[in-house]
């Protein structure tokens, strides 16, 4: 059974990756700051995301790395958590860069994950892999983080950059907070409502980093997002009806500033703004979401 490194591994998008890896007969290993609380049923190994440490020795035996590593954006956005979440992409990126010319034998395939909102928060045009990438604080981690890959990776290593949107999933990720939100009765169009909510099934972000790691022909740009993105209105739509809330108070751009900040800690531009974008590679390559609607994927994940 072929060894696979996700760097990041201990976050809910690195465990849901874990289980489907091990599922298609691979050994995952998780590499982490903190050491889990609780066994996830995977080896475990520690490093700071800075600088090469003893993990270096998995390289050698390691079929692929996978870098999922990075400060969640769920959060205030002072300067201290905008620093934070720039230098922990691109100081693990390096460090993972380092490792690779540190040692004679090493994986091959490098999966790196990016951001789809590298694009900005373009107000209503679809874009794919060929658009231009967008201004402000995302974009500009976005493209660190890839610049950062490109120079660290080796010629004769393949590498796979995945601009992945907001993945959707039983145990984590944005659907936590989005089912907390209609709960409390909250579910309904934020600001204008027409902002896009581009999104992707756990199943389907699983099964795209597999295809990268085993399939020749996935290589460079990826968007990693389902291929029907919808408007923010849609979604809480969807979301509401899927849970049976029968209602959704409106949430205007001024209350929604107030409200993440004090009740949700978290960055209001999260929800104010969004972006559209659908992947031409996945397309072109022949890759075939098992839930490309929202209303499927929502089903599978509230059942």
């Amino acid at each position: 059974m072929k060894q696979i490194l996700i760097f990041g591994g201990t976050g809910f998008i690195g465990c849901s990756l874990a289980k489907h890896l091990a599922q298609n007969n691979f050994t995952p290993i998780l590499i982490g700051r903190n050491k889990p609380t609780k066994d996830l049923g995977f080896k475990f190994c520690q490093w700071d995301a800075n600088s090469v440490g003893e993990w270096i020795d998995l390289f050698e035996n390691s079929f692929a790395v996978v870098n999922l590593a990075g400060k969640s954006v769920d959060c205030i956005k002072t300067p201290d958590n905008c620093d934070l979440i720039l230098k922990s992409r691109v100081d693990s990126t390096k460090a993972i860069g380092k490792a690779f010319s540190k040692t004679n034998k090493y994986p091959r395939i490098w999966v790196q994950m990016s951001t789809a909102h590298i694009y900005g928060d373009p107000p209503f045009e679809i874009h794919s892999e060929e658009s231009s990438t967008g201004y402000g604080l995302a974009p500009t981690v976005g493209k660190a983080w890839e610049e950062t890959f490109q120079k660290n990776k080796p010629n004769d290593v393949k590498g796979v950059i995945l601009r992945t949107s907001f993945v959707i999933g039983k145990n984590g990720g944005a659907l936590t907070s989005l089912k907390r939100i209609v709960n409390l009765g909250l579910g309904g169009t934020v600001g204008t409502g027409k902002q896009g909510m581009s999104w992707i099934h756990e199943f389907d972000m699983n099964e795209i980093i597999h295809q990268a790691i085993i399939n020749p022909t996935y290589e460079g740009i990826i968007v990693a997002s389902s291929p029907n993105p919808v408007s923010n209105k849609a979604f809480m739509k969807s979301l509401r009806r899927k849970m049976k809330f029968p209602f959704g108070i409106p949430a205007p751009e001024f209350i929604t500033r107030i409200g993440a900040k004090l009740i949700f800690r978290t960055d209001p531009e999260l929800a104010i703004y969004g972006r559209y974008v659908k992947s031409k590679k996945l397309e072109l390559l022949g890759y075939e979401f098992k839930f490309p609607a929202l209303d499927d994927a929502l089903e599978d994940l509230l059942s």
